[in-house]
């Protein structure tokens, strides 16, 4: 999909929460006590919003028909709120999509991919397909990206890759040292700014940096705060240019109609964001205190998953979690001792605490 033809068709086509009522974003009908909690892919507990779901419906009758009008009109509603052009944004069929992409676009033999360790390890991957040279570099001591030390890991680097906030941390980089990787990476790269998880922290987006900056792609998906992860839907914003490469590999990558309706809808739905960040918030603060009451430490997160240093070899406790029906995971290579743990409901939080509380006291 290039810019031209998106621009041509294109032709044609918040409230606070109230904190007495925080199960407001709750779309989800109550699980069985008996289910297995699903503590770890980040997903989504409350699922599509209840308009997305009307609207996700209504698109199955219309299924018989390619649905580039939607995906249009959800390229423009997104622009129109970020206060950008249309051609700045272009929807695929999830963000990982368009990750990779980027580093096939972006990284070769000669112009290898940087990016912080533990993080996100999709962008990893698509470099060793690419055969593209990779440089991990460690979070600093406050588990943020040390923009630093990327910008000293490769000076021939094509693409610098920063998932903020990071997963599997789910801590932030300051604004301040992604303004830096921007200006200091090396000539003719591009930064790639994941914000997977941005609608859940107190940190403002860059998105609208791509205005000023061709060489800064940023990433957005559906499958977090929107409860969409089954769904496949995610955007990339950036210059024209920029998307064009990516289109080079994947152009046709457009997601259903059913799961465009529901991104639509989603958008437009002023409450969704605030709530849903309330009950992720709630949760999340409630367990890790609940952890460092117990003498764990946990990471200083902002997004809808967290990490606990368990203090012994986390597969253990993942496997004793897991016989017990409650489901964490996983481990980064280079924190083994650490285990990602995402933020259910207060239902699936609570049997996770109780769970956890009985592995803690058998091993």
């Amino acid at each position: 999909m290039v810019s031209v033809s998106r621009r041509s068709l294109l032709a044609l086509g918040a409230a606070l929460p109230l904190l007495g009522r925080l199960d407001w974003a709750v779309a989800s009908p109550p699980s069985n006590t008996t289910d297995k909690v699903l503590l770890n892919y980040n997903e989504s507990p409350y699922g599509p919003s209840r308009a997305a779901r009307e609207a996700m419906q209504q698109g199955v009758a219309a299924s018989g028909r390619y649905p580039y009008k939607h995906m249009y009109a959800l390229a423009a509603l997104f622009a129109q709120q970020q206060g950008l052009s249309e051609e700045q944004v272009a929807v695929f069929s999830g963000s990982m999509a368009a990750l990779r992409y980027a580093v096939l676009a972006f990284t070769r033999q000669t112009r290898g991919l940087v990016m912080a360790t533990p993080s996100y390890e999709v962008p990893r991957q698509a470099a060793e397909s690419n055969k593209a040279p990779v440089k991990e570099v460690s979070l600093s001591a406050d588990h943020a990206h040390d923009i630093p030390a990327m910008l000293a890991a490769d000076p021939e680097a094509g693409m610098l890759y920063l998932c903020n906030p990071n997963n599997p941390t789910g801590t932030i980089t300051p604004t301040e040292a992604i303004r830096q990787a921007l200006a200091e990476k090396p000539k003719g790269s591009v930064l790639v700014v994941d914000e997977a998880y941005i609608d859940f922290a107190d940190v403002p987006s860059v998105v609208s940096w791509v205005k000023d900056h061709d060489d800064l792609l940023v990433l957005r998906t559906f499958s977090k705060i929107y409860g969409m992860a089954g769904a496949r839907l995610g955007l990339a914003i950036g210059h024209p240019a920029l998307l064009e490469r990516l289109a080079v590999f994947g152009g046709d990558n457009v997601p259903a109609g059913t799961t465009l309706l529901g991104g639509l809808a989603s958008l437009e739905d002023v409450k969704l964001l605030p709530q849903r960040k309330a009950l992720n918030q709630q949760q999340r603060d409630e367990t890790v205190a609940w952890l460092q009451e117990r003498g764990f430490t946990c990471t200083a997160s902002q997004a809808n998953c967290f990490m606990i240093d368990l203090k012994q070899p986390a597969e253990q406790v993942i496997e004793a979690l897991a016989a017990q029906g409650v489901m964490i995971g996983r481990v980064w290579k280079d924190w083994p001792q650490w285990v990602r743990v995402t933020v259910g409901n207060k239902r699936e939080m609570a049997r996770f605490r109780e769970v956890f509380a009985q592995v803690e006291r058998g091993v």
